[in-house]
Formats: C-alpha cells, structure tokens, sequence
C-alpha cells in the first residue's frame, strides 16, 4: 500500500484539508498507516496533479486560504481498483524476532527484559485501542457501513496486539527456563 491509499481512503470517508488529514493520521489511520504532516501535504499535491483529488479554497481571516481536499470520480475508481486488486501478505521484518535468533546464553537476561519492555508498550498500545473500541465503537451492531469497517480495522489492531503480548509472554516464559536450568548463566 502507499500513502496515497490511506490519503484517498481519509477523503473517500470525508473531505478536509491537509491539516485536518495529518490529524486523522494520529487519532486513527496513523495507528496502521503512518505519515508525516510534510509527507501527507506533497501526496496531496501529487494525488492533485494526477487528478486523483481536487480541491477548493476557502477563505481564512487573516491567513492564507485553505485547501479542502475531495477525493475526484477518477480517485474513487483509482480507490475501488486498488481495493479490488490482490494484497499480498505481509512479510514480517521483526528485528526483536532476529534480536531471539542472535542471543546468547549471557545476553537472556538483557534479551529479557527487552521483552518485558516490549510487551508493556503494546499492553499500552492495547489499552489505547481498546479505549477506542469502548468509546467511539459502544455497539458494533448499529453501525453504519463507514464506522464498521473502521470498528473491523480496529478489531483488527486489537488482535494483534493481543498476540504480540502473548507471545512476549511465551518467549520470556521459555528464555526464564533457560536461565533457571543454567548455573553458568
């Protein structure tokens, strides 16, 4: 995926301006897609040049005039096209993952408490989610189609987050058991 993607996903569900956008990207697409104030501002002049977007000025007291960005007939087809095209699967580049593989003997108890640090920040991470889930998702069943695809998206970063902290859990488990057998560690 590329960021225009995420940017023309931000203005299939609503127009708004750059800034408003670079906002949307913190509070909730920014959790699976990140960018950039500066890099979301060049894509949306790229994704307005291509005539993926346009937009229109709005007057400001005493600054400069506003841009909000729609996203155009030809960027909601470039959205549905890239929406119906195969994604591959993800590949994993986890350098914890690789920190496992290269750990000797004498580096578990640093290898450890790595992991520990590792699981509390997504413990937070989970946390922030699931606050999400409870305060702008309170009955899943009565959303309308925008909010349940954001819901789903979020279930789906919940999951993961659930699994990461399980699996922190099964390798601190394991590396603890290699230090209580070794007396040399």
């Amino acid at each position: 995926m590329a960021l225009e993607h995420a940017i023309m996903t931000s203005l299939a569900e609503r127009p708004g301006t750059g800034y408003e956008i670079g906002q949307q990207f913190s509070r909730s697409i920014g959790h699976f897609w990140s960018a950039t104030h500066q890099q979301i501002y060049r894509t949306l002049k790229k994704l307005h040049s291509d005539g993926l977007v346009s937009y229109e000025s709005v007057a400001q007291d005493g600054k400069p005039d506003k841009k909000v960005y729609t996203l155009s007939a030809k960027g909601r087809t470039a959205l549905k096209d890239w929406v119906g095209a195969p994604t591959e699967p993800q590949q994993l580049r986890d350098e914890l993952g690789v920190k496992i593989r290269a750990a000797e003997a004498d580096d578990l108890p640093q290898l450890i408490s790595e992991l520990r640090r590792q699981r509390s920040l997504h413990e937070e991470r989970l946390r922030l989610y699931q606050e999400f889930e409870k305060n702008d998702f309170p009955d899943p069943s009565a959303l309308n189609l925008r909010k349940l695809k954001q819901h789903l998206v979020l279930r789906g970063g919940v999951r993961i987050e659930v699994g990461f902290i399980d699996w922190c859990d099964e390798v601190i488990a394991a590396l603890e058991g290699v230090l209580d057998e070794s007396p040399n560690t």
